[in-house]
């Protein structure tokens, strides 16, 4: 091709292509702004809906009692409402979940990171994947119908419906969210700072230990948080094998209702629209909603704190 036959800037201005790419420019600059609008209109809406329904629950219930409370009975004729029972079921489930999730996803981000072939990779990451695509509700009957009596063989004392099975097969769930965002985080780590480590003579933990993890932890960080936030706010699994009873208990082999599971069985119920117990649902929304929020801000603060710029 001749230089001749390239156009000039003349030649493109009166054939209409600049003006068609300031066009498609400014396209898609308005359809991204509305996309983020979107995503902050959604998140407005939900936190109005959630504070506006709210409201006329804490006129009638203080937020004391609300929050100290420890007997949830709000469609009895003597209506309680601590949600202490609810939010300690949530909070152990939670807990005991990341405990399986987070040193076994770790250890699994480091072994892809560092160790693993690009074969097996490539095998193992889609694997752990395929996890996400099980219904939910799947799981939970998994852990009601054949984790619960298995584990009833070795574990004495543990409920038909109980808190302990439906934590480990919530740490399981979580368990690609984990290793996928750890993995990514670990593997955008700069090469040249493995090859200093290994020039000073470190071996391959020492460099995943002492150089990649700490390099990554602000990666690292926003995994747990991802975690922590979806084992809070699992519904399914814990609605089927943990118990929909408000019992406040430290046991995990016994049953009792999450926050979740609560808003799941008020909203299959009956309840007249307007009335307190109707409110209830929306309270403990509001409730996971800052305990969640919480999560999130935190791990935000943590990335800023630890984050390390290359």
């Amino acid at each position: 091709m001749s230089l001749s036959a390239i156009p000039t800037a003349d030649e493109l201005e009166r054939s209409g292509y600049v003006a068609r790419r300031r066009w498609f420019g400014r396209a898609m600059a308005v359809l991204m702004f509305l996309s983020a609008g979107l995503s902050v209109f959604v998140t407005t809406s939900i936190v109005v809906i959630l504070v506006g329904e709210s409201w006329s629950f804490f006129r009638e219930v203080p937020l004391l009692d609300f929050l100290t409370g420890t007997v949830w009975t709000p469609v009895f004729t003597d209506a309680r409402f601590g949600i202490l029972p609810l939010l300690a079921a949530t909070l152990q489930v939670a807990t005991l979940a990341l405990l399986i999730a987070i040193p076994l996803g770790t250890v699994m981000a480091v072994y892809l990171s560092e160790y693993a072939s690009v074969r097996v990779r490539e095998i193992v990451k889609p694997a752990l994947e395929m996890l996400e695509a099980v219904p939910t509700v799947v799981y939970g009957y998994f852990a009601l119908l054949v984790l619960t009596p298995f584990f009833q063989q070795f574990i004495p004392g543990l409920a038909s419906i109980n808190l302990l099975v439906p934590s480990i097969v919530l740490g399981i769930m979580i368990l690609p969210y984990v290793v996928s965002v750890s993995e990514d985080a670990m593997r955008a780590v700069p090469t040249g700072l493995r090859e200093g480590a290994y020039a000073l003579g470190m071996a391959r933990w020492q460099v995943a230990l002492r150089v990649v993890i700490p390099g990554a932890f602000s990666g690292i960080t926003a995994a747990y948080i991802l975690g922590m936030s979806r084992a809070v706010g699992e519904t399914m699994v814990l609605a089927v094998a943990a118990g929909q009873n408000p019992n406040l208990t430290l046991d995990p082999r016994e049953g009792a209702a999450t926050i979740t599971a609560y808003i799941v069985q008020m909203s299959l119920g009956d309840l007249p629209h307007g009335s307190l117990a109707y409110s209830t649902i929306f309270s403990t929304g509001l409730v996971l909603f800052l305990i969640t929020l919480g999560f999130n801000v935190a791990g935000f603060w943590l990335r800023r704190r630890f984050r390390e710029v290359y």
